[in-house]
């Protein structure tokens, strides 16, 4: 019996440190890893930006034959994984002020910023906006996000615009399944959107995943990255 009982207790102290490190890796280490992760991406992004602009391809006119006309550039859509935006919150400027925003939302996405959920619209279009982040691990770069408050205003920046909306209102009490939260107009299936909407959320509590916390905001300025940043903001690139 003596034996079986210092058995059972070297496997409970096993299953004790093993617990012990996972919690460590999960809550410490990939902190640190993603926090590499974000400013490699960052410094990505900002390189890009100072690239120039590849040359549109002439087309033929329809109404002239024979002449060539430049076509509109549209702005394309970013393929998974690609970072393509800056984000920067005031309230939240400790961890949020130029997080990488790239696309899709998968685990390996989330761990170097933001990411762009691909059904939704992209920054300062018709529609939804819509991004999430951590607010637990992976750098936590929304920790604080039950400091946010209507009014607070969210900085997107792309290569050639940024993008300025402000907060409207949240739901705290939301669930995975509320996948409404992202449609082009939330809570209204199937309606055509008027508006240039933002929608940010995360998990919550702040150490689980069993709900989900959204924030809401409408697009109020926009302005060439060409001018200075826009009022709120200091030290961006």
């Amino acid at each position: 019996m003596r034996r079986v009982v210092r058995g059972v207790g070297e496997v409970l102290i096993t299953l004790g440190v093993l617990l012990l490190l996972m919690c460590v890796y999960q809550l410490w280490w990939t902190n640190v890893e993603s926090a590499q992760a974000i400013a490699a991406s960052r410094d990505e992004i900002v390189k890009s930006w100072r690239q120039p602009l590849p040359t549109p391809t002439p087309t033929p006119s329809s109404t002239s034959p024979g002449r060539a006309t430049p076509s509109p550039t549209a702005q394309p859509v970013p393929t998974y994984g690609s970072g393509f935006a800056l984000l920067y919150i005031p309230r939240l400027r400790d961890k949020v002020w130029g997080l990488p925003v790239h696309e899709g939302t998968s685990k390996d996405v989330l761990a170097q910023g933001a990411g762009h959920y691909r059904s939704s619209a992209m920054p300062g279009a018709l529609g939804n906006f819509a991004i999430a982040a951590h607010r637990s691990t992976h750098d936590e770069p929304f920790a604080n996000f039950p400091d946010l408050r209507s009014g607070d205003k969210v900085y997107v920046q792309t290569r050639t615009t940024w993008y300025v909306y402000t907060l409207t209102r949240d739901d705290s009490t939301l669930t995975p399944t509320d996948v409404w939260v992202v449609d082009p107009v939330p809570g209204k299936l199937g309606a055509t959107p008027t508006q240039r909407l933002l929608t940010m959320t995360t998990c919550t509590p702040r150490y689980g995943s069993t709900g989900r916390w959204a924030w809401w905001g409408v697009l109020s300025a926009t302005s060439p990255t060409s001018d200075p940043p826009p009022d709120g903001l200091t030290g961006t690139a």
